[in-house]
């Protein structure tokens, strides 16, 4: 790197202003070369393309809208069929309840009430209610026809109930063969004519009656122009025999308008929907012309027998279930026809679309094609010649810039770089934190970089001086935990022999936390002479928390003992006093035993602790499976229940908390009960230290190299019996 007068040669100026020459020139010769080959190509493509363009658009226009079509129309078509169908849905279960309850009241008319009936009252018009209608002709005092509807008119609340359950239900109803007729509607005012006259009505004379009657069971009819309103409808009927005889017609009806307006609607865009009955005639359709207009019964032409055979195999086999989209030829054209069957009337839904309709779509593709490649052959020209000419201005415009330009920039980036290495060659041990000038305020990856190396060095003082903070604090803290430990410890009963003057007992207890200081805490003290009181208790928790609430608890323990309570008592007053003022919700599980010297009484309760181990009459030890009540400090209001156990000379008790049957190896492994009664009974027969450390050792050995989870505190006490029994 050589520098004459203000141009390093060799350095990042000289290297940024060849990168940025270098680059311009072969963006500039790139692009000519680009745009020459382009325009070249774009008209021999045009050409060309144009007339495949067309062809395509008629290939695959034909086929995807082949395609579209029969997937539309067949799930279009099931769709509307269903629909459709949900108008009929229920109908006839609910008929069939009807008849069933018919047939029940006319079979046993005597065992069943007279109900009230009445003529319809126009003042009701509106109210859902059960109305009797009667022929021209028929007498209403008829003893025998004033039975028959009493005994009809039972199924008035359950025809209104039906009625008032449906949103498309028109009449519940049942006629009798003597041309009564008892309807469930909303409709009273319709039963009468202009001069408010009540309109006679003969049921046996209405199509469904006659149908119902001929065929015997449930059936639909076509659709019909209701009697009283003149709405179009069909009717489930089903008649009702009793031993053979004709006893009554019951039936429900339905208004059809909507159906009628949405398939009248259904006409646009070349395609319509249709409905046929079980006959084949055409019930519904927007065609007023052809095959599937609409005429009356008599001189409407079955479907099924049309002379197109296509045509009729598809309404065939519409009406027994779904068809596949089918193209079928007709007389003005091909139409693309599917079927759908509506199951609970019997009847079908045609959908039918016109095929010439396919090709519009291809026409106006082909047109608007066509007029956006002129605009856009034309429009691409024009623009082509003036972006050449402004591409070359500006390319020669932009070499002269981006070469002064380049020439600046070397210089603006060399500058700070050569001022940070300088300073951070100055920097030594009295000396580490680098500093933010303003030659370093760059606006960019220099000023980033300063930044970056400011703060790194800020943050490594300030590292360095908490180091020396933490380390000193922490020495301080450790030297705390020590007194607290040592003060913890003094609190514990740690001289043994702990009774030399008492022959009667020997005893032996130890504590290793899992921290510097624990939770868990022995105790054994004289509450008189002859009764001795042993606890073992484990705080909730670890640490300062649990060492300042065993203390406590600890406290509270042996003051509550010396008043010369039992077991039991003595918990539940420890219990009282913790919980009275225990923000902190710890507990602390406990075993306290008060042992009678000259009897070998010993009095146990147990708050939530571990069962102990009993060396009894110098066998082995097993765990003694005490009742057990609520931690101390968990619950107000707890009494805790007390045991006996009788210690014999020679016998052992055994204390410790959940820190050593929880001890756990590298293997995630818990030391467990059953280890524990095997470490006691390797050496049944030693003294209480000894057999501590038999446990500790066995603890050792199995944990191996694992951390210690839990404080682990042990307790041994050895009965001897009183002195004057063993000197007698």
């Amino acid at each position: 790197m050589k520098k004459i007068r203000n141009l390093v040669i060799g350095g990042i100026e000289q290297k940024v202003f060849n990168l940025i020459l270098i680059t311009v020139i072969v963006i500039t010769i790139a692009f000519m070369a680009v745009m020459t080959y382009q325009n070249k190509m774009l008209s021999r493509l045009s050409a060309e393309t144009s007339e495949r363009q067309q062809q395509s658009i008629t290939e695959i226009n034909d086929q995807v809208m082949d395609q579209v079509v029969r997937s539309s129309m067949d799930r279009t078509t099931y769709l509307e069929s269903v629909i459709a169908d949900e108008l009929f849905h229920g109908f006839d279960i609910r008929v069939e309840m009807l008849a069933e309850y018919a047939q029940k009241l006319f079979s046993d008319p005597d065992g069943n009430p007279q109900a009230a009936f009445a003529a319809p009252d126009p003042l009701r018009n509106g109210e859902i209610t059960a109305q009797t209608i009667l022929a021209e002709g028929v007498d209403p005092s008829d003893p025998l026809l004033v039975s028959r509807l009493g005994t009809a008119a039972n199924m008035s609340d359950m025809m209104i109930s039906m009625f008032d359950a449906s949103d498309v239900t028109n009449s519940c109803f049942i006629a009798l063969p003597e041309g009564a007729f008892l309807v469930t509607d909303d409709r009273s005012g319709s039963k009468f004519d202009s001069q408010s006259n009540a309109v006679p009505y003969d049921p046996r004379t209405r199509p469904w009656y006659i149908q119902a009657v001929e065929t015997g069971g449930l059936i639909f009819t076509d659709v019909e122009v209701d009697a009283f309103t003149g709405d179009i409808g069909v009717v489930c009927a089903m008649p009702v025999y009793v031993d053979g005889r004709l006893e009554a017609v019951v039936g429900s009806d339905l208004f059809l308008t909507s159906m009628r307006d949405a398939i009248e609607a259904s006409d646009e865009n070349g395609g319509f929907l249709c409905v046929v009955n079980q006959q084949g005639h055409v019930v519904f359709s927007p065609r007023t012309e052809g095959p599937f207009r609409v005429l009356s019964g008599k001189e409407a032409d079955s479907l099924l027998s049309s002379d197109n055979p296509e045509l009729a195999g598809l309404v065939g086999e519409s009406l027994r279930g779904r068809t596949e989209v089918r193209l079928i030829t007709m007389e003005d054209g091909e139409y693309y026809m599917a079927g759908a069957p509506m199951k609970t009337v019997g009847w079908a839904l045609i959908s039918v679309f016109g095929r010439d309709a396919l090709s519009r779509p291809a026409e106006m593709m082909h047109e608007g094609n066509q007029r956006i490649q002129r605009e856009a052959v034309t429009a691409y020209r024009d623009s082509s010649a003036k972006f050449r000419r402004s591409t070359m201005i500006l390319l020669i415009g932009l070499l002269v810039l981006l070469g002064s330009a380049a020439l600046i920039l070397g210089k603006r980036i060399v500058k700070p770089l050569n001022t940070i290495i300088r300073r951070i060659s100055q920097l030594n041990e009295g000396n580490l934190e680098f500093k933010m000038e303003d030659t370093y305020r760059t606006g960019d990856e220099i000023q980033v970089l300063a930044e970056s190396f400011a703060d790194l060095s800020h943050k490594t003082v300030q590292y360095v001086d908490q180091v020396r903070t933490v380390t000193a604090e922490k020495e301080r803290i450790g030297t705390e935990l020590h007194m607290a430990y040592q003060i913890q410890e003094s609190m514990l009963p740690n001289i043994f022999p702990a009774f030399p003057d008492r022959p009667e007992f020997d005893i032996y207890a130890t504590m290793e936390p899992a921290r510097e200081v624990g939770g868990d805490f022995y105790d054994f003290f004289l509450i008189d002479p002859d009764h001795l009181c042993i606890v073992m208790a484990d705080v909730s928790g670890k640490g300062v928390p649990a060492a300042l609430f065993m203390m406590a608890s600890k406290i509270i323990l042996q003051s509550c003992a010396m008043l010369g309570r039992s077991a039991g008592e003595i918990l539940t007053k420890t219990n009282e006093a913790l919980c009275s003022n225990n923000k902190m919700q710890m507990f602390v599980t406990v075993w306290l035993g008060v042992l009678e010297i000259s009897t070998g009484k010993m009095t146990c309760a147990n708050a939530g602790h571990e069962y102990p181990c009993l060396l009894h009459r110098n066998e082995t030890f097993e765990l003694v499976r005490g009742r057990h009540g609520f931690v101390i400090g968990g619950l107000e209001n707890v009494k805790y229940q007390e045991h006996t156990l009788q210690l014999q000379p020679g016998d052992k008790l055994y204390l410790y908390t959940d820190g050593v049957p929880e001890a756990t190896n590298d293997r995630q492994e818990a030391f467990g009960t059953g280890r524990l009664t095997d470490a006691l009974n390797r050496d049944p027969g030693a003294g209480p230290e000894a057999i501590l450390e038999n446990v500790h050792s066995a603890v050792q050995a199995f944990v191996g190299g694992a951390e210690q989870f839990d404080d682990m505190t042990m307790l041994c006490l050895e009965y001897k019996g009183a002195v004057n029994s063993r000197e007698s």
